[in-house]
């Protein structure tokens, strides 16, 4: 019984060696050889097998010292069919190198992240995988290995395509701990050679519409010294270029990133390359809570002095400067991130425009104070109306019954005064011409009130047009009767039963606080409109990299 499971199993051995023989037979190898080219005989590479009982368990250490020494050929054997394969390598030369036709190299991009993205130099950044693929029949092999992967000493040692980047500035490669490359040779030939890059290129902007704007940055490669009759350039598939998801930017959100295969023409030939682009929007949150949201509080705020008297002179041009230097400091710091061009975005316009409107509004009341303010808000002593005060010294001791009503030619006047030297002084003065006044039965009550606080706004005697006209020539006679009017309560309006207001509202004033918001509005609904509404689409635009000359 044995006998026959002898012959059995031998007979199973014999038939799987002859099998092998007849393998390594029709592929023309010697018998002891193996396909790793090692001279080992192929006898050698099967596991003797015995039948019996004490055989059918193999001992743990025999088992691992088997492995190890498996594993020591494999290496071995690696390095032998690298070495073969190099013998007669040469690395200047193309795979394609006495063939008829171009050595193509396909290419794909996995984008780790982007950013940032600098206006005032006009760059961005990006850190990719950046991914090629060609074929070299010179380095195929035949064995059991499928691919082969090799340290990046290797890349010293064969042909790789001279990939640059037309508008780079300042690409590396990653270094730590090691470089991060790596090299991957399949048995067919096909070559992998993948890096980690971080690109930072240049992208061409276009701020007119800064920040309602699209920008579209390009990221353009191909050969730096070989033509398209020698390598061309081809993305591998239909999703060449993606991203890791969860990718954001800060300032951008990406719409797109097309890619094409373009030839350009250069002084040496025609050119194969890769352009890819990255169509991005930009937010415009950060410039509604930093710019424009307080440009717009400013300009409101520089409308409250309309509501403000016109005798508080120094509190509306206080106000006024105010708003003037604050909208300047905004205007300088929105201008730090954004380069100097030729021509003006669209938050310069708003900002220009904000400016505007508070230098308006303190040339509003610089009219205000030139065309209708006639007096200084104080009781004006005309010395043909009224009577001068007595010296302060007479008047501390005097009480307000010891102003009786005399004759104006039996006192003596100060010519060319307007109001008493002293606070005092000027307070009896009034407290005088109030009851001299308020004696005459003759004048109205509202003549008497207006002794007191003596408006700057008089009836208009005149036509509108005239008035204007005199205001504009800045004629002196016009003004000094507009004076004597606000200054006198014998005017023709008294005389015709019209009261004049005291502290009335300048008709300036009353037009400004509707003109002003309402053309205010209406240029923040054309404006906001205006450029929402004729965005431009993303296009493939001119690289005009055919006048490169290298």
């Amino acid at each position: 019984m044995y006998c026959v499971v002898f012959f059995a199993v031998f007979f199973e051995k014999g038939s799987l060696i002859s099998g092998l023989e007849s393998l390594f037979l029709r592929h023309g190898l010697p018998l002891e050889r193996n396909v790793l080219n090692q001279n080992v005989s192929l006898r050698n590479v099967i596991i003797n097998f015995n039948p019996g009982k004490d055989n059918d368990v193999i001992n743990t250490s025999t088992r691992v010292n088997r492995s190890n020494r498996s594993v020591d050929v494999v290496s071995k054997n690696i390095s032998l069919v690298l070495e073969n394969l190099l013998e007669n390598y040469e690395s200047s030369q193309l795979p394609t190198h006495g063939r008829n036709g171009p050595t193509v190299v396909q290419t794909n991009i996995l984008i780790r992240s982007m950013g940032p993205i600098s206006e005032l130099d006009m760059e961005y950044s990006m850190d990719c995988y950046f991914r090629q693929y060609w074929r070299d029949q010179r380095l195929s092999f035949l064995g059991p290995i499928k691919s082969l992967s090799l340290s990046i000493k290797m890349l010293e040692r064969i042909w790789r395509p001279d990939t640059y980047f037309y508008n780079g500035k300042n690409s590396y490669v990653h270094t730590i701990t090691v470089p991060n490359k790596l090299l991957r040779i399949s048995r067919d030939g096909d070559i992998l050679y993948s890096m980690r890059l971080t690109i930072k290129a240049k992208c061409p902007m276009e701020l007119k519409s800064f920040p309602m704007d699209r920008q579209s940055c390009p990221l353009i490669f191909g050969s730096y010294a070989y033509t398209s009759k020698d390598l061309i350039y081809l993305w591998q598939n239909g999703d060449s270029v993606n991203f890791v998801s969860g990718m954001t930017l800060s300032q951008f959100d990406l719409i797109s990133s097309p890619y094409r295969n373009i030839t350009i023409n250069r002084r040496e030939g025609e050119f194969s390359v890769l352009e890819v682009s990255f169509n991005l929007q930009r937010h415009t949150g950060y410039f509604l809570i930093q710019v424009y949201v307080p440009c717009i509080l400013i300009v409101v705020l520089s409308w409250v002095s309309f509501w403000i008297h016109r005798e508080a002179t120094s509190d509306r041009v206080g106000l006024g400067i105010t708003t003037v230097l604050t909208m300047s400091t905004i205007s300088l710091d929105s201008r730090t991130d954004l380069p100097k061009v030729r021509y003006a975005t669209a938050l310069d316009w708003f900002l220009l425009m904000s400016f505007f409107y508070c230098i308006a509004t303190l040339l509003e009341f610089a009219g205000v104070h030139y065309f209708t303010k006639v007096g200084s808000g104080e009781i004006p002593i005309d010395e043909d109306d009224w009577e001068d005060c007595p010296e302060s010294e007479g008047v501390s001791n005097k009480t307000e019954t010891e102003f009786e009503p005399a004759n104006k030619d039996e006192r003596p006047r100060r010519r060319n005064s307007l109001i008493c030297p002293i606070y005092n002084v000027n307070l009896h003065c009034e407290k005088r011409s109030s009851l001299v006044l308020a004696q005459d039965s003759s004048l109205p009550p509202s003549a008497v009130r207006l002794t007191v606080e003596r408006t700057t706004q008089t009836e208009n005697k005149l036509p509108k047009w005239k008035q204007l006209l005199y205001c504009l020539k800045g004629d002196d006679k016009f003004r000094r009767q507009r004076q004597r009017e606000a200054a006198t309560s014998n005017g023709a309006g008294s005389q015709h039963g019209r009261v004049r207001h005291v502290n009335s509202v300048s008709l300036i004033d009353r037009t400004a606080r509707i003109v002003f918001p309402a053309s205010f509005c209406f240029f923040n609904l054309f404006y906001w409109m205006a450029y929402f509404t004729t965005q431009e689409k993303f296009e493939w635009g001119d690289n005009k990299l055919t006048s490169v000359n290298h």
